[in-house]
């Protein structure tokens, strides 16, 4: 069963009927006000009214493990992130037009992170503006229209990124001058080192553009292919990769927006596990712990024609309170050693899901690095992908009030992904929650 025309872990409104009265009556409103494109994660919708750290509660005060929300990548409401932007959003919230030495302070710093020449950096509100602005720097810069994604890959929602995103379905179609490529899963689900394969992948897909009258502009890849299902070995396979993109003249863009900011407890990028020096990287919400601040950063040379004849502005991208929430973010990544906690508390966490499912024989292919965890769900009868039973994990741990979604082209992915303060302790708790839950469904 494959779920490429819904959202994986959607609510059905067809059981809208089940819900208590109250969830009813406010799910019910929300679909009359909001329409049919907002959706909801679970069979049975959950309330939340407030949320600290790797908790959320629900409207009867109920807590909830959070091993999801990437996005309040250092805890929800950190006290230094909230003490940063309470303190800015008093003093002064302007947009990039006026001389703002803070914003130049917070330039400095994040582009301390990356590469020596990758050193110019725009800001976005979101990782989906962001993927937009790179992919237009990558055609401006090399005169080309075409671009290369993985084919379950999920890069954004405006127009331009929704044209890059297979995993929307087939509602949503591919650009005109995008062409996606097929992955290998089941030699990256072990590991395989398949980095020539998909780097033949890629030429094939450029000889095919030029016979179409294509001139190849750019390919772009979340770093951990997070939607694709999460495959972060072996280290290095997305390495010949990029070496076909620039023998053809193309732009390497890594999407950072999941794989960034510590996730994977080796680097501060994910593109760092490859060896790959990208032109361009996008970078997403984690970096203000859920303001709205996202940004591209590039070699210079990308963006001087760019910039001399395509001005750019955007009114909130990098304005005053949320540079001042990025700036608290790499503050508190930096002094709690968020980087390390992801490496070591990770490994406990992938150690933890291999140990459960190696005592059965429907999880399998446990694959992680850092605070990124997946795990593929397969029927025991014939192994092949089970988004059914995936489906029920998931909602099963929900109702264990134990949050994680599920991923992938077929949707039988487990993904767990958690702040990045989890801790030692919030694994044994997860830990003990999924093997209630599959034993239960044994």
């Amino acid at each position: 069963m494959t779920n490429t025309d819904h959202m994986v872990n959607g609510f059905d409104m067809a059981t809208l009927g089940s819900l208590e009265p109250e969830l009813r009556s406010l799910v019910s409103r929300r679909a009359a006000l909001l329409g049919p494109a907002y959706k909801l994660f679970y069979e049975h919708p959950v309330q939340f009214v407030r949320a600290s750290g790797v908790h959320l509660y629900d409207a009867e005060g109920r807590e909830y493990l959070d091993a999801y929300n990437n996005v309040p990548s250092v805890g929800h409401c950190h006290p230094h992130v909230v003490e940063a932007v309470s303190k800015q959003i008093a003093t002064l919230n302007t947009h990039t037009r006026y001389a703002y030495e803070p914003l130049l302070d917070y330039a400095e710093r994040l582009l301390s992170t990356f590469p020596a020449a990758i050193s110019n950096v725009m800001f976005t509100c979101s990782g989906s503006e962001a993927v937009d602005l790179a992919v237009r720097v990558a055609r401006f810069y090399t005169r080309g229209t075409g671009v290369i994604v993985t084919n379950n890959a999920y890069h954004g929602t405006t127009t331009a990124a929704a044209e890059l995103s297979p995993s929307l379905g087939s509602g949503v179609a591919l650009g005109r001058d995008v062409w996606a490529i097929d992955l290998p899963l089941a030699k990256l689900a072990v590991g395989s080192d398949v980095g020539h394969e998909l780097a033949s992948s890629v030429r094939s897909a450029i000889a095919d553009m030029e016979r179409h009258g294509v001139t190849f502009a750019a390919f772009i890849a979340d770093s951990l292919l997070s939607s694709d299902g999460i495959f972060p070995h072996p280290k290095g396979f997305l390495g010949p990769i990029a070496k076909a993109v620039r023998d053809a003249g193309g732009l390497y863009i890594a999407d950072e927006v999941q794989p960034g900011f510590a996730r994977t407890g080796e680097a501060m990028w994910g593109f760092e596990r490859h060896g790959v020096e990208p032109d361009l990287a996008v970078l997403g919400k984690p970096m203000g712990n859920g303001m709205p601040i996202a940004a591209i950063v590039a070699r210079p040379e990308l963006l001087e024609e760019f910039g001399a004849v395509s001005r750019y502005f955007n009114t909130f991208g990098g304005n005053s309170v949320s540079i001042a929430a990025a700036n608290a973010v790499l503050d508190v990544i930096n002094d709690e050693g968020l980087l390390e906690n992801s490496r070591l508390v990770g490994e406990k966490l992938r150690t933890t899901v291999e140990e459960i499912a190696a005592e059965r024989e429907d999880i399998v292919a446990v694959r992680g690095v850092g605070l990124y965890v997946a795990a593929d769900v397969v029927s025991p009868r014939d192994g092949e992908p089970d988004a059914d039973l995936a489906s029920r994990i998931v909602n099963q741990l929900r109702e264990r009030r134990v949050l994680i979604s599920a991923v992938g082209r077929a949707g039988n992915t487990l993904k767990i992904r958690p702040p990045l303060t989890f801790s030692r302790d919030h694994v044994a708790q997860f830990g003990e929650a999924l093997d209630d839950v599959v034993s239960a469904i044994r």
